[in-house]
């Protein structure tokens, strides 16, 4: 063989050899996602005020200005997690409600809140921190309040149709959203007892309250106001 040319006359020129340790680039989606996933991770571990730009960086392999050029910094990347938890489990409880009985529409709402901590552990542990940068419209509270005006609509037809108030129907609301919400934060490390025994337990306490309201509820102790 002559240099650069094989025996056959075909060309071996650098070119035509395999390249290796070639490393693919991202592109700016893909590289976007590899943030959000890093930073879900730390933002999980370590809260916000742990989690460092400088260590999302050295974990993407990449300079501290790609996660600002992508997020413009830390309070902007962890502003879009916290988003796309929020809607992931708000979309996971509405998407729940589906039966017609109250009773399975509270297994349901229980479930759905279950799930989504079961299988999406990080982002629950995101949502219930406290965080300097979170809004008015990015708070756990502010989630549960959303999941809660989509139930008070179903507790205002059964209301009105048991012979109670309607216009009580988002106080209810809010009061069982939240007790189901609290269990999960303490069911977010106990896992103890099971998923399903958690749920019955749940809407045990819940239902049994709502089948025995009064429908003009009146203060036992002394104070009155």
């Amino acid at each position: 063989m002559m240099d650069g040319v094989a025996i056959d006359g075909s060309s071996t020129s650098n070119s035509d050899k395999p390249r290796r340790g070639r490393r693919v680039r991202m592109t700016g989606a893909e590289r976007r996602q590899q943030l959000l996933d890093i930073g879900r991770t730390l933002f999980a571990e370590r809260g916000f005020e742990g989690t460092s730009v400088e260590e999302i960086a050295a974990k993407a392999g990449v300079s501290k200005p790609v996660v600002y050029e992508h997020f413009g910094g830390k309070e902007g990347l962890y502003a879009v997690v916290v988003d796309r938890e929020m809607r992931q489990l708000l979309d996971m409880v509405t998407g729940a409600l589906t039966a017609g009985h109250p009773r399975e529409l509270l297994e349901q709402a229980a479930f759905a809140l279950l799930d989504y901590i079961e299988t999406y552990t990080d982002g629950f542990r995101i949502l219930v921190r406290d965080s300097p940068v979170a809004q008015s419209t990015g708070t756990f509270a502010s989630l549960i309040s959303d999941i809660a005006t989509q139930v008070e609509d179903i507790l205002g037809l059964e209301f009105k149709a048991r012979g109670f108030d309607p216009k009580l129907a988002p106080l209810y609301a809010q009061a069982l959203v939240g007790m189901v919400a609290l269990t999960g934060q303490w069911w977010l490390d106990a896992r103890k007892p099971k998923k399903a025994e958690v749920a019955a337990h749940l809407v045990n306490l819940a239902w049994h309250g709502l089948d025995g309201l009064e429908p003009k509820p009146r203060l036992i102790g002394h104070r009155k106001s």
